[in-house]
């Protein structure tokens, strides 16, 4: 298989402006680009020192730990993909991913200091609220919880949120990218972890200032999905390293951007917004941070790439890049031996812009 140009993965901003999802792209503002040049070097654990046997009963004890206080279609490859426009969401529906998708919803949250959202909002005055791929409606069902006032919306291209929710909470199944058709506008709107399933962002968060008050505010959380180290432990001869750059590139060859998240910004002030604040987040993968919140980021993010490899990762090898099953099982295979080894400080970035729309 043809390989991406090299990019060194210890700089993750010269890594995003070289992949070939940004070569289609705006470059990314430059506030943004001095914003993660300053950003701290995430400090390893020196006395990280599990062994795999020891990592499997931790990540296992984590799991069922979870699972018991915070998470109380077509098949294509084996796993089942959504049946409404078929094809615009790279990743599976079925019971496996919506488990991930409230573990990955556990971490940001998480990551974002235990905070559901970062926007400035009055809950006093924020009555409609939309949440843009609300995938198993967790975020939307929280929020609902502690916005019991408002109207909590969230769409998806599949009906897989539970029936039993808040009475203020509503889905509905619904392509984003198709014409909205909302009879009034909302106060807050709320996009999470849409990497590779837009295929026009900059007329996505346009629909976004079309459609939230005067006044109102957005937030975006996405991701730059290439994975790096800050300390030399993963290099571009690593299974990983490989892998991730293929996707990146098989995602942008169907028309798809793999890395919206260091672009965000440039879209938000572009639609108009102001106020516009960016952050980017570091995420370990894996329990090797010294800080103690970032080692427990690190421990659900692991378990959740884990979990999300294979469902991420055959659509677009088999169905885009012609690989057999056989071909990118054995890769993510040595993938997976890689991302839980020892010593190996794995890391990728959250991206988080809010934007108000001006009075």
């Amino acid at each position: 298989m043809a390989s991406p140009a090299p990019v060194a993965p210890t700089s993750p901003t010269a890594a995003a402006a070289a992949s070939p999802a940004a070569a289609d792209s705006p470059q990314q503002p430059e506030a943004a680009q001095i914003e993660a040049d300053n950003l701290p070097l995430i400090e390893h654990d020196v006395e990280e020192t599990d062994t795999d046997s020891a990592l499997d009963e931790r990540l296992s004890a984590y799991t069922a730990s979870l699972t018991s206080s915070v998470v109380d279609y077509p098949v294509e490859h084996g796993r089942r993909f959504h049946a409404f426009r078929p094809g615009a969401y790279t990743m599976p529906n079925d019971e496996k991913e919506m488990d991930r998708l409230d573990l990955h919803h556990h971490m940001v949250v998480l990551a974002l200091g235990k905070k559901l959202f970062t926007a400035p909002i009055d809950k006093d005055k924020t009555h409609r609220v939309l949440d843009i791929g609300t995938g198993t409606g967790i975020w939307a069902i929280e929020v609902g919880d502690i916005l019991p006032g408002a109207e909590i919306l969230g769409n998806d291209l599949s009906a897989i949120q539970p029936a039993w929710v808040p009475p203020n909470v509503k889905f509905e199944v619904d392509d984003v990218e198709s014409e909205w058709t909302h009879p009034a506008p909302f106060d807050y709107i709320f996009c999470r972890y849409l990497i590779g399933s837009i295929s026009d962002w900059p007329k996505l968060v346009k629909k976004t200032f079309d459609n939230v008050r005067p006044g109102g505010f957005v937030e975006f959380q996405d991701y730059n999905l290439l994975i790096y180290s800050e300390d030399g432990s993963m290099t571009e001869e690593h299974h990983t390293y490989k892998w991730v750059t293929r996707i990146i590139e098989l995602i942008s060859s169907v028309g798809r951007i793999a890395s919206p998240g260091p672009l965000l910004e440039g879209w938000v002030r572009d639609a108009g917004f102001v106020n516009v604040t960016h952050k980017r987040i570091k995420l370990p993968v894996g329990p090797w941070a010294k800080d103690r919140d970032l080692k427990e980021v690190g421990t659900c993010n692991l378990i959740q790439t884990l979990a999300g490899l294979e469902g991420f990762s055959v659509r677009m090898l088999c169905g885009v890049g012609g690989w057999t099953n056989q071909e990118a099982q054995v890769l993510l295979a040595k993938v997976r031996e890689e991302m839980r080894r020892p010593g190996m400080h794995q890391q990728y970035d959250l991206h988080v812009v809010v934007g108000q729309k001006p009075e």
